[in-house]
């Protein structure tokens, strides 16, 4: 759709507009003439130009301001020393008009169509709504980033990943997570500055970088991480929230339970829990977005207040560490619930007094009774838990401690006396550890975490500058986290014992949350801050994911999504939000933390992972439009972001990454299959402009080798007047061929000049490509305007292809009509084809009858593909039934091979040698020898080829003048009154006898012999007259020599038969002429006086081409497909006609054919 831009006056006060940075495309500077003296100071300002030039009218360029014009306002150009460019401003706009477009021009709203495909938007365009005020880099990416990035893994995880890989190793995750995330951003940065970016954040950069393909396939893996992510903060809520709030609220009780049981109450606590959550927080979002924007800045200064107070906590340990006794028998710590003293026994009233502790472990409070065998062996001894940051505790806590699931928490370096046999009952009351850990589920569950770097960028439509502000805050904030963290992890190692590291939920300390035992003034603060950060965050990323959605659907990449892009009248996503809560409720139903955590990471890593890939997919390639204002980037930099992100993914969880990876990639066919068609100039297809160009290069330093050649077809169709295809078959034979393998060209031609034909040679090619659709041909179309079809067909023939991609077979029909004297240039233009073909050493397949071939969706249950191997031709008749038979339309056919024999050849051990080429070409065929006799040339062969001779005289009167046409129709008059003669209804029969002439010999009439009757019930082979050609010597014409009986019959005229005294009548076999005398040849060509004027070379070929297609028929008149060897064209272009009439006896009573010409090179081997 073009709209037309208005030209505006362009005043020197204006001129401060131009200085503006312009984020259009403009294509070319002109500079305008010098103002007139006359001009008035406001012509003047316009003298310096920018045109944009001009198009087609449908423009492909993602530009509002190219080819746009505004119907309802028309101005005039006078007096603004436009002239020179008057003609084209419809297209091409001024420059005052283009810069105030550009100073007006604003991003779109979340979700909606970018500014190429916003065609239907004029309404909104004209009223335009008020905008809210646009945010700066703190509140717009900055903070915003921290809320997302400072999570619940930081509040419930952090303390027990140090306490298991330790500081070492916990570094190194932390280190290796944070500098991902940080290579990231770079690229990020340099995707988000290069040009405007309108809202859809890291979906709209990475599928306008690297195409709609991956674009989808990444876009849908990052609103799967995003919906998981609300999962993770939704069960990291009601862990808070049942753990150490409300314990007492849990529907499943847990009190009495031990082991599986205990954690299969917990997980159904968390999934009645989370179900509920989930459906509030679902109904908050529907309610309106508004509600979680204003609290979003209450849940950031929670989770800023909660790291303010563990930082404070950390600073009071080195002066005053706080009070939190962690109660140890042996080594083994117990959990700190039913018992107030940590001890055996205590002194009371001078007396030794049981404690409750004691009673957990003995059959009574007395002190005679039967204990534990562990509790009584072992000691019990309170240790600080946490001993503050100048104690030491750094060097215990360095090297990690991982623990099989069930084992005992236990203080190293303690000694203990094990018991003989370990008591179930008793393993309740110590600390156990609930999974097993390694290093890489350490980082499966740590880098959620550090995700939420996206969160500046998804808000690029509601910032004031977003190529300024995306960088810095998302540098800044993940500088900021990544201290946070890195500090943590040192910060929890020196100061909180490794016991109570290890111990994940804090039951070795009251039931407290461990990070909270270190903060100041009291452990509620962190309780509570963490509780509504990830409440924040839940209600956070139940937002983000459904327009993250519907930005998808609304592209219309994948077509199954379309319905998500519907929703309220505001544009609330409604479907996608349904869709996210569903997916969230599948994480939900996993109810374990840890378990979630890595499957979000997955889809994190690899959203991550492209986005580095675009920003080095685009450097290296070093495209026109690659012009981003961040400079600190580099392609080395994204490819180690890349290679690290693809690292942490198998290190996470190598069949999660696998599981990620065969989403990604089914999404990624699936839109390429099925998904719209979509051009946004992404980096992708700059790759593939790369790469084929590197191609072709290597494809240009020598031919394919015989096993890489594989038919490049050029199909040359031609259409009829409402620009449709005649041949619509001749693609179905090119699918079946090719099956979608190597090089297809569809060309055609069209008569005419170029520029009054350009728009239907458009419609032309528009019909190829939907034709091609249809018959699923892969390749590409070409419509050549030429004066004539003749060189347009020769234009396609050596301009198609580029390079070493060029075809190497021509695939044409055999012309229809082609005997039509006023239709004589389509059969010439055919013969001049093959003769181009044969010069341009190109194969040529023809198929006759193309109307009869099979379509696509045809089947052949049974039936032979016979091929009729008469000369050698490179192997192109053995390779091509063999493509044929690939295709499921030719699959159950079989293929038989014949071949022809001489006199003088040994057919037995011919079939044995074709057998044994045939088992090296592995190609299973059965094969056939046929015998060729030398045999006589019959009398209808020579009428034959008078009545070719006949018609070729008779086209040439086309182009003759009248006097000469008039001479040469009495030449033909003359020469034919025999024939004419010979047409009257009597059936004559006559005898002859007629032998070669000698040198020097004398004609002698002979008598006329006796003329009788024969009956019409006789058969053809009883009625024909042989005459056997003995010459061997071509260049001398030879002579009729032997009579036998033969039938003469053609079209519209009575049956007349020679036959010999001295053969049995009614069809009995003819015996050898005895008594043939020179006389015999006068007596002939009495009767048949324009014999003496036939061509003998045209006999001969006549000869062969009816005893080839008697065989030819007798063999094969049953098969599906018969291939054959085309004869060349004659050399003497005057027997161009003849050459026509010999293919189509040649090819007669065969109804599917394909003749096949080789390109003069082996195109198969018996090598490997």
């Amino acid at each position: 759709m073009s709209q037309r831009f208005t030209v505006t006056a362009f005043s020197k006060s204006d001129g401060d507009r131009c200085t503006a940075d312009m984020q259009g495309e403009v294509n070319q500077l002109f500079e305008g003439d010098e103002p007139t003296p006359g001009a008035s100071h406001q012509d003047a300002a316009g003298a310096a130009v920018v045109v944009l030039l001009k198009g087609d009218g449908n423009p492909k360029e993602s530009s509002p301001f190219i080819n746009s014009s505004d119907p309802e306002k028309n101005q005039q150009y006078e007096g603004k020393n436009m002239a020179l460019f008057e003609e084209e401003m419809d297209t091409s706009p001024m420059v005052s008009s283009l810069l105030s477009s550009l100073a007006n021009y604003s991003n779109l709203t979340q979700g909606s169509k970018e500014h190429e495909e916003a065609e239907n938007n004029e309404e909104a365009r004209k009223k335009p709504a008020a905008q809210a005020p646009r945010m700066g880099t703190l509140m717009g990416v900055y903070l915003p980033c921290l809320q997302n990035i400072l999570g619940v893994i930081l509040f419930l995880r952090m303390t027990w990943i140090v306490g298991i890989g330790g500081v070492i190793e916990s570094f190194i995750i932390v280190a290796m997570c944070c500098s991902t995330t940080m290579l990231t951003a770079i690229s990020m940065s340099a995707i988000a500055t290069n040009g405007v970016v309108p809202a859809g954040g890291s979906y709209y950069m990475i599928s306008r970088s690297l195409g709609p393909e991956f674009g989808g396939a990444v876009g849908i893996c990052f609103y799967l991480g995003t919906t998981y992510a609300g999962a993770m903060y939704i069960l990291g809520c009601i862990e808070i929230l049942l753990v150490y709030i409300v314990p007492q609220a849990a529907i499943f009780k847990m009190e009495g339970l031990e082991g599986a049981e205990a954690e299969a109450a917990m997980l159904n606590n968390m999934r009645v829990y989370g179900t509920v959550v989930l459906s509030f927080m679902a109904l908050v979002v529907f309610v309106g977005v508004k509600y979680v924007n204003k609290l979003a800045l209450l849940f950031l200064a929670c989770v800023i207040l909660s790291i303010i107070a563990v930082y404070a906590g950390v600073i009071k340990t080195a002066i005053d560490p706080p009070e939190f006794p962690v109660c140890v028998l042996g080594n083994r710590t117990l959990v700190w619930r039913g018992f107030d003293v940590c001890a055996k026994v205590v002194e009371r009233d001078n007396g030794t007094v049981t404690t409750q502790l004691w009673r957990m472990f003995c059959d009574s409070e007395l002190l005679n009774a039967t204990c534990d065998e562990y509790f009584t062996n072992n000691n019990i001894s309170i240790i600080q838990g946490i001993p503050g940051v100048a104690s030491g505790a750094l060097w215990d806590n360095l090297f990690g401690n991982y623990l099989e699931k069930g084992v005992y928490i236990e203080k190293l370096g303690v000694a203990n006396t094990p018991e003989a046999e370990p008591s179930a009952k008793a393993s309740s009351r110590y600390v156990l550890a609930d999974m097993s850990s390694f290093f890489t589920l350490l980082v499966g569950i740590y880098f959620p975490s550090v995700t939420g770097i996206m969160a500046g960028s998804n808000r690029s439509g509601d910032l004031r500058d977003a190529q300024k502000s995306i960088p810095i805050g998302t540098i800044l904030a993940i500088t900021t986290t990544s201290i946070i963290y890195m500090s943590s992890v040192v910060l929890f190692g020196a100061c909180i014992d490794g016991t109570v590291l290890r111990d994940k939920f804090g039951e070795a300390v009251r039931g407290n949350l461990v990070i909270g035992t270190l903060a100041w003034p009291s452990p509620w603060v962190i309780v509570f801050g963490s509780f509504f950060s990830t409440c924040g965050a839940g209600l956070q990323s139940l937002t983000g994911a459904p327009r993250l959605m519907q930005a998808i659907a609304r592209d219309g990449i994948v077509p199954f999504l379309r319905v998500f892009g519907h929703g309220k009248a505001n544009g609330e996503p409604t479907w996608a939000l349904l869709l996210t809560a569903c997916i969230c409720e599948s994480g939900i139903l996993i109810a374990s933390l840890d378990a979630v955590a890595p499957i979000l990471s997955m889809f994190f890593l690899m959203c991550y992972m492209f986005v580095n890939l675009a920003c080095a997919l685009q450097t290296l390639l070093r495209t026109p439009n690659w012009r981003p204002r961040f400079k600190f980037y580099h392609w080395a930099l994204s490819f180690l972001g890349m290679s690290l992100c693809l690292a942490l993914m198998f290190i996470c969880s190598w069949y999660y990454a696998i599981v990620a990876m065969v989403i990604a990639g089914c999404i990624y066919k699936y839109i390429e299959f099925r998904g719209a068609e979509k051009e946004w100039g992404d980096g992708i297809r700059g790759l593939s402009l790369s790469a084929a160009r590197f191609a072709l290069m290597r494809l240009e330093e020598g031919p394919p080798h015989t096993k890489n050649w594989r038919p490049q077809i050029l199909v040359l169709v031609s259409m009829d007047g409402e620009l449709n295809v005649e041949q619509p078959r001749l693609l179905s034979l090119t699918n079946q061929l090719k099956a979608g393998k190597g090089l297809t060209i569809v060309g055609t031609g069209l008569t005419g000049t170029y520029l009054d034909n350009f728009a239907q040679g458009q419609q032309a090619e528009q019909a190829l490509h939907k034709l091609m659709e249809t018959e699923k041909v892969k390749g590409f179309s070409q419509v050549v305007i030429s004066s004539n079809l003749r060189d347009a067909t020769s234009h396609l023939l050596q301009a198609g292809g580029l390079g070493g991609m060029k075809h190497n077979t021509v695939l044409v029909s055999w012309p229809r009509n082609w005997k039509q004297a006023e239709d004589h240039s389509t059969w010439r233009n055919f013969i001049e084809l093959v003769r181009e073909t044969t010069a341009a050493s190109l194969a040529l397949m023809v198929p006759k009858n193309i109307a009869a071939f099979p379509s696509n969706s045809e089947r052949f249950t049974e039936g032979h593909i016979d091929v009729w191997w008469i000369v050698h031709d490179g192997g192109m008749l053995m390779l091509l039934p063999f493509l044929l038979r690939q295709h499921k339309v030719w699959r159950k056919c079989k293929m038989r091979i014949f071949t022809v024999a001489q006199m003088d050849d040994n057919s037995i051990q011919m079939k044995k040698d074709l057998t044994t080429f045939l088992y090296h070409l592995r190609i299973d065929a059965q094969v056939e020898v046929v015998e060729m006799q030398d045999s006589d040339i019959t009398a209808y062969t020579y009428e034959k080829t008078l009545v070719m001779e006949q018609r070729s005289q008779i086209l040439k009167q086309i182009n003759l003048t009248k006097t000469e046409r008039e001479r040469e129709i009495q030449s033909i008059t003359d020469s034919s009154r025999g024939s004419i003669r010979r047409k009257n209804p009597a059936t004559v029969t006559t005898q002859l006898s007629v032998t070669e002439e000698q040198p020097g010999g004398s004609k002698e009439e002979k008598p006329e012999e006796e003329v009788r009757p024969v009956s019409p019930a006789v058969s053809p082979p009883a009625q024909e007259q042989l005459i056997h050609d003995q010459s061997t010597n071509p260049p001398t014409p030879a002579t009729p020599q032997s009579p036998a009986t033969e039938s003469v019959e053609t079209p519209g005229e009575t049956q007349r038969t020679w036959t010999d005294p001295k053969c049995p009548a009614d069809g009995e076999p003819a015996k050898p002429p005895t008594g043939a005398t020179p006389e015999g040849i006068k007596d002939l060509f009495s009767m048949k006086p324009e014999w003496e004027n036939l061509n003998q070379f045209n006999v001969r070929r006549m000869h062969t081409a009816l005893r080839l297609n008697n065989v030819i028929v007798k063999k094969s008149s049953e098969a599906k497909l018969v291939l054959l060897n085309m004869p060349g064209p004659p050399k003497n272009r005057s027997g161009d006609e003849n050459y026509m009439e010999f293919l189509e006896v040649l090819t007669e009573g065969l109804n599917r054919v394909l003749l096949v010409r080789g390109g003069g090179r082996e195109v198969i081997t018996i090598y490997s």
